[in-house]
C-alpha cells in the first residue's frame, strides 16, 4: 500500500505463527499481550526473526485477566518491574537482544483503575526497578496504551468509548512525561506527544541532562545496543553475570 510508504507495521499476536506469518507479509514489529507466556513457541521464532519484540504484562490470559487472584498486588509497579524482567530475562537468554525488546506496564490487563493511574503516575518507578535488576534495562523503551480505556470512563464518567478521547490526550501526556511512549498516536494525540516531549527535554536542558534524538527505528536499535554492552559490561565487572 502507497499509504504504508515509510511507516512501521506492528502486529499484535501471542500466536507465533501468525507473528511469523505476519512479518513475512512485512509486519515490522511484534507485540505481544502476553510476553510469551500463552505460545512456547513465540519468543524462540520472533528470536529468529530478528525483530523488535514488545512484550507486555498480564496475568492469566485475556479471559481471566480480570479474576480477583490476578488482580492482586501490594506495589504494583515494583511487582510488574519484577514479572516484567523475568520475562526479558527469559526472552534475552533465548535469542532476543535486549536492545530489540520494548516493554508495556499493560494498563487495562489484570489492573483495575487504581493500579492504571498508579502505572502512569509510576512509569520512573518501574523503569528504575527494572535498572535495579539489570542496569542495562534502565533504558529500555515504554510503551503505554491508555487510549480510550475503561479506566479512563471510570475517572471521567464517560462510559462510552469515543467520548474519552480528552482523557486520552491527558493520560497520554502525563505518560509521555513519565519517560513512556504511547501506542496509539492519532492525530489528536501527536500534539499532547509533542508538548509532553518538548517538556521533558526542556527539563533535562535546564539540569544539564544530555538529551539524544532518535530519528529511526535504526538509529533507536544502535543506541540500545551500544547502551546495553556498555551497562553489562559495567555490571559484570562489579557485581557478576547479568543473568
Amino acid at each position: 500500500m502507497p499509504e504504508m510508504e515509510g511507516k512501521l507495521i506492528s502486529i499484535d499476536t501471542f500466536y507465533s505463527e501468525v507473528a511469523s506469518e505476519a512479518v513475512s507479509k512485512g509486519a515490522h514489529i511484534v507485540n505481544d499481550v502476553s510476553a510469551g507466556t500463552l505460545d512456547n513457541n513465540m519468543i524462540p521464532v520472533v528470536a529468529d526473526l530478528k525483530v523488535p519484540y514488545v512484550a507486555m504484562h498480564m496475568r492469566g490470559d485475556p479471559s481471566t485477566m480480570q479474576n480477583r487472584e490476578n488482580l492482586q498486588y501490594h506495589n504494583v509497579c515494583k511487582q510488574i518491574a519484577s514479572e516484567l524482567f523475568t520475562r526479558v530475562k527469559d526472552a534475552e537468554l533465548s535469542g532476543i537482544p535486549a536492545w530489540r525488546i520494548i516493554v508495556d506496564p499493560g494498563i487495562g490487563f489484570s489492573k483495575n483503575t487504581e493500579h492504571n493511574v498508579d502505572i502512569l503516575v509510576g512509569l520512573p518507578a518501574i523503569r528504575e526497578e527494572l535498572a535495579r535488576k539489570n542496569l542495562a534495562l534502565s533504558h529500555v523503551p515504554l510503551l503505554i496504551g491508555p487510549s480510550r480505556k475503561r479506566f479512563l470512563g471510570d475517572i471521567c464518567a464517560r462510559p462510552i468509548a469515543p467520548e474519552r478521547d480528552a482523557a486520552t490526550v491527558a493520560a497520554v501526556t502525563a505518560g509521555v512525561l513519565g519517560g513512556g511512549a504511547p501506542l496509539h498516536s492519532t492525530s489528536g494525540l501527536l500534539l499532547s506527544i509533542d508538548l509532553g516531549e518538548e517538556i521533558v527535554i526542556w527539563a533535562r536542558k535546564k539540569t544539564g541532562v544530555p538529551v539524544i534524538r532518535i530519528n529511526s527505528m535504526t538509529e533507536a536499535e544502535e543506541f540500545l545496543k551500544k547502551y546495553h554492552m556498555f551497562a553489562i559490561g559495567v555490571f559484570e565487572k562489579y557485581k557478576g553475570p547479568a543473568y
